[in-house]
């Protein structure tokens, strides 16, 4: 099972692989509790690496840009469980039990949980429901988020400021923004979100700082960086392209070649 859209987020992920998986970039759009049961997930959100194994437990927090690499143990298969905590049961359980953040948390995007067996007895107590997420189970669905949030708050209350600030991405510098996240192949519309603009006005202050529509700004800057990733630091195009946010490699040596005059090979 892949990892979903924004509007088709299930509450319960099960992820299984046979052979090693480059899934490329996803946006985090909720709060989500995972358990790696068998082989390694590799993260990136930009600024930091974060490595996975057989055992842990990680909270990524919602509003993150991360690129991932799944691969599985030797002859065998990568497992998680991953539980997206949507906003509106954390809105819920926030009337319910009085719970508030009490300070805005910048932490890393991606949390590595100590264990506990508090933790892993959840998790364990998922893995019958596979069917979970069918039509029918609304309530007991709701009933193990519930749980998991007070498990996550009772294990480590320092996620409270995290899980239960409802605040949306304030403005910032966009220009900042877009020069460290620019590799990243999501929408226009992540990229507007992130910095805190409607779409409209992400596309009219770029244009003000770059004096170029940002798809075009996009795949300049993207060139840019493979043509030094290649000649510079010696890596193979068929590395890059997805490395830089290119969803193919046929596309990114068309795209390669027109810009530079020469196939990425042959640099």
């Amino acid at each position: 099972m892949t990892l979903h859209e924004e509007n088709q987020l299930p509450s319960i992920a099960y992820s299984c692989y046979f052979t090693r998986s480059r899934e490329g970039e996803q946006f985090v759009p909720e709060h989500v509790f995972s358990y790696q049961i068998a082989g390694t997930l590799i993260t990136n959100d930009g600024n930091k690496e974060y490595i996975f194994n057989e055992g842990d437990f990680r909270f990524s927090r919602r509003n993150h840009l991360v690129k991932f690499i799944k691969q599985p143990p030797k002859d065998g298969e990568f497992k998680s469980i991953s539980v997206y905590l949507d906003q509106e049961t954390l809105r819920n359980v926030s009337l319910d039990y009085g719970y508030k953040a009490q300070h805005t948390q910048n932490s890393d995007a991606i949390l590595e949980l100590k264990p506990d067996p508090l933790y892993k007895s959840y998790m364990d107590s998922l893995m019958p429901y596979q069917q979970l997420t069918q039509p029918g189970n609304e309530h007991l669905l709701s009933l193990k988020l519930r749980e998991a949030i007070l498990l996550l708050l009772k294990v480590s209350p320092e996620l409270n400021d995290v899980l239960f600030d409802f605040s949306e991405p304030g403005k910032i510098d966009l220009e900042a923004f877009m020069n460290k996240n620019f590799h990243f192949n999501v929408e226009l519309k992540r990229f507007a979100y992130l910095t805190g603009r409607s779409l409209a006005t992400f596309k009219r202050d770029f244009e003000k700082i770059f004096h170029i529509s940002p798809s075009r700004w996009l795949q300049h800057r993207r060139l840019q960086e493979a043509y030094y990733l290649i000649k510079e630091r010696g890596k193979a195009p068929s590395d890059v392209y997805l490395e830089l946010g290119f969803e193919d490699l046929s596309h990114f040596s068309f795209a390669f070649k027109k810009a530079y005059g020469v196939a990425p090979s042959r640099i």
